[in-house]
């Protein structure tokens, strides 16, 4: 077992980092909550092949895997980069694995989203979708020739061309977007897109997938979704550390005072645990699929609860700066907030790694 990366992995990294460099992210993010615009970072994602990741060379895409994918968010998350690449890489990743994808979706001229259900666990019996409002879980779609629900907070869902859905029983379907009503949402983190989605007897292309396929895109999504909020953890820590060199109080750097030690030294903990179940996630995801969902779900868990601590204390370190709207903290804390939130939330993370470890204990008893 390799946890270390490849150096093609190495370069993708210094690739689309190099790529959203380009951009002022994180002060449009800022002036995005003024009413400005964000940078269309698509066609950047088109030019760098990001469409294409898990998408089989046959059907003219990278034919790359969960990891290539998570090494990308990273470093989206790292500048919250608004790219609609978590609704668009689990949708293609289905529709691949049913021989519908092309070229159009490879390169990013046809932007798909995944409509997500999350599968059966301990706590939920059936496939569900998100709560609009409250937190009971609705029933997922009718899915067959014809698609009929809603499934509100679907994740770039206002800018693709075509849905795949995931509903009941874990059937998925492809619809084209121009069969459904969807309802943008103003959400509390402007760098992502959402929208409500509701489908009234929609025409349908049902996919013939392999059993387990359309769970395996779930954990797809948790770990994109967890990789993101890795790289802002990583991004958090080093602006904080550098702050805590340079600021100085009572003729002492700030970062001398223990406290702020504590904070910082947390931070980094829950960074490298991160990172660490990151690459075990990538690593299950291709050589041990019945450990991917256990992997996909810890890393959810761990980067999640990693990122609300991170925000919190970026502000804490910065003092009086960090609470104001002029500094990037609040935007960090605005991503956290938000994503720990979607797809189920690091609850459902929670309850799944807790329900697999409680199994693994009774079979050993």
């Amino acid at each position: 077992m390799n946890f270390a990366l490849s150096d093609e992995q190495e370069f993708l990294k210094e690739a689309a980092r190099g790529a959203l460099s380009r951009f002022k992210t994180v002060e449009a993010a800022r002036e995005a909550l003024d009413g400005g615009e964000l940078p269309d970072l698509w066609p950047t994602a088109v030019e760098a092949g990001w469409p294409g990741l898990l998408v089989s060379e046959e059907n003219g895409g990278a034919g790359l895997g969960v990891i290539e994918g998570m090494l990308v968010f990273s470093e989206l998350g790292r500048v919250l980069a608004g790219v609609g690449l978590l609704g668009h890489l689990p949708a293609t990743f289905l529709l691949d694995r049913a021989g519908l994808a092309d070229e159009a979706l490879a390169e990013g001229q046809t932007r798909a989203a995944y409509v997500p259900a999350k599968p059966p666990g301990d706590v939920d019996a059936g496939w569900s979708v998100d709560a609009r409002f409250g937190s009971t879980r609705g029933e997922a779609p009718e899915v067959g020739d014809t698609v009929t629900g809603a499934v509100p907070w679907v994740p770039d869902a206002p800018e693709a061309d075509v849905f795949v859905i995931v509903g009941q029983d874990g059937r998925a379907a492809l619809v084209q977007a121009s069969d459904a009503t969807v309802e943008p949402v103003e959400a509390y983190d402007p760098t992502r897109s959402l929208g409500h989605v509701t489908f009234d007897g929609a025409a349908a292309t049902p996919l013939e997938l392999p059993d387990g396929t359309t769970a395996a895109a779930w954990y797809i999504a948790q770990a994109l979704l967890a990789a993101e909020s890795l790289g802002a953890i990583e991004r958090a820590l080093e602006v904080s550390v550098q702050y805590a060199k340079e600021r100085f109080t009572f003729g002492r750097a700030i970062g001398s005072y223990q406290a702020v030690k504590h904070d910082l030294v947390e931070i980094l903990r829950r960074l490298e645990n991160g990172r660490s179940l990151m690459y075990y996630t990538g690593w299950a995801a291709q050589d041990k699929p019945e450990e991917f969902p256990l992997a996909a779900s810890a890393f959810r868990l761990v980067a999640g609860q990693g990122l609300e601590h991170a925000s919190r204390a970026q502000i804490s370190v910065h003092g009086g700066i960090g609470a104001t709207w002029e500094h990037d903290a609040p935007l960090y804390f605005r991503r956290a907030q938000l994503s720990r939130r979607l797809l189920a939330g690091t609850a459902d993370a929670a309850d799944r790694v807790a329900g697999e470890l409680l199994t693994t204990a009774r079979a050993a008893a």
